[in-house]
C-alpha cells in the first residue's frame, strides 16, 4: 500500500481532477462525511446560542445541497459517457442553481419580529452559506468548502469581539428628584464619554409624586455597553427604572 504525497492529497480535494468521471463510492462518501463536519460545527455554534436553526437543521442543509451537487456531477459524467453522437445534452449548474434559491425559504423560517426587533438573520444567512459550501463540496471542491466554513465560523464567533458595533438605541430613565437626578446623570455621561445626541422629556404625578421620564439618544466609546450604564443607574436611589428601546 503507498502513502499518498501532498499532490494526491490536492487532487483528491480538487473538484477540477474528477470533474465530469463518475465518482466512485469513496470519493462520494468521502464529500458527504465533509459535508457533515462543516454543518455539524458550524450548527454547534448556533446551538449553543439557542438560535432557532441548530446542528441537525445545518448538517441536514449541508449535506442536501452536496447530495444535489453530487446528483449532477454524477448525471454529467453519465451523459458525457454515451459520446458526442447522443441527443441528451446536460446543463451544468442548473440543478445546483435550484439549492441556494430554494434554501431561502428555509431560512425565511428562522427569521421572526418581536417587540419590533428581527431577530434571525444571521442564522438565515449561516443556513444560506450551509448550502453553498455543500454545493462545493458535493461538487468536489472539499479544500474550499472546508475554508468557506472556518470563515463563516469566525464571522459567527469571534469578529463580534474583535470588531465592536454600538448600534444607536434610546435610553429610558424613569426618575424623582428632577434636580438632583438630572445632576448626577449628566456628571455621569460626561464621565464615561457618553454623548447626548437628543433628550425627550415627561413628567407626570403618581402616588402624591412628580415622576420623570427622559428618553436619551446616546452614542458611546467601545469601553462601555448599554448593560454598564443600566447597572450604573439602576442603582441610585432616585432612579425608579432604566432600560433600552429600540430606534
Amino acid at each position: 500500500m503507498t502513502s499518498m504525497t501532498m499532490q494526491d492529497i490536492f487532487r483528491l480535494l480538487n473538484g477540477f481532477e474528477n470533474f465530469g468521471q463518475p465518482l466512485s463510492l469513496n470519493m462520494i462518501l468521502l464529500r458527504i462525511a465533509a459535508a457533515v463536519a462543516i454543518g455539524a460545527v458550524v450548527g454547534i455554534d448556533r446551538e449553543v446560542k439557542n438560535r432557532p436553526a441548530g446542528m441537525r437543521t445545518h448538517v441536514l442543509v449541508c449535506v442536501g445541497a452536496a447530495l444535489v451537487s453530487l446528483i449532477e456531477q454524477q448525471s454529467t459524467a453519465a451523459v458525457l459517457a454515451l459520446g458526442p453522437g447522443s441527443p441528451i445534452n446536460v446543463s451544468v449548474g442548473r440543478i445546483t442553481s435550484t439549492v441556494v434559491s430554494g434554501v431561502g425559504f428555509l431560512g425565511a423560517g428562522t427569521i421572526f419580529i418581536a417587540e419590533h426587533k428581527i431577530s434571525g438573520l444571521t442564522t438565515a444567512a449561516s443556513l444560506w452559506c450551509m448550502a453553498c459550501i455543500g454545493l462545493a463540496v458535493g461538487s468536489g471542491f472539499i479544500l474550499m468548502g472546508f475554508l468557506a466554513g472556518l470563515i463563516v465560523l469566525v464571522v459567527l464567533r469571534v469578529m463580534q469581539r474583535i470588531i465592536h458595533v454600538h448600534t444607536l438605541k434610546k435610553l429610558e430613565v424613569q426618575f424623582i428628584h428632577r434636580q438632583e437626578t438630572l445632576a448626577f446623570l449628566s456628571e455621569y455621561f460626561s464621565k464615561q464619554g457618553v454623548k447626548i445626541l437628543d433628550v425627550d422629556f415627561h413628567a407626570e404625578t403618581k402616588q402624591e409624586e412628580n415622576l420623570y421620564t427622559n428618553m436619551y439618544t446616546l452614542t458611546m466609546p467601545n469601553r462601555i455597553s448599554y448593560v454598564d450604564i443600566i447597572e450604573t443607574l439602576s442603582e441610585h436611589p432616585n432612579i425608579r427604572r432604566v432600560r433600552t428601546r429600540n430606534l
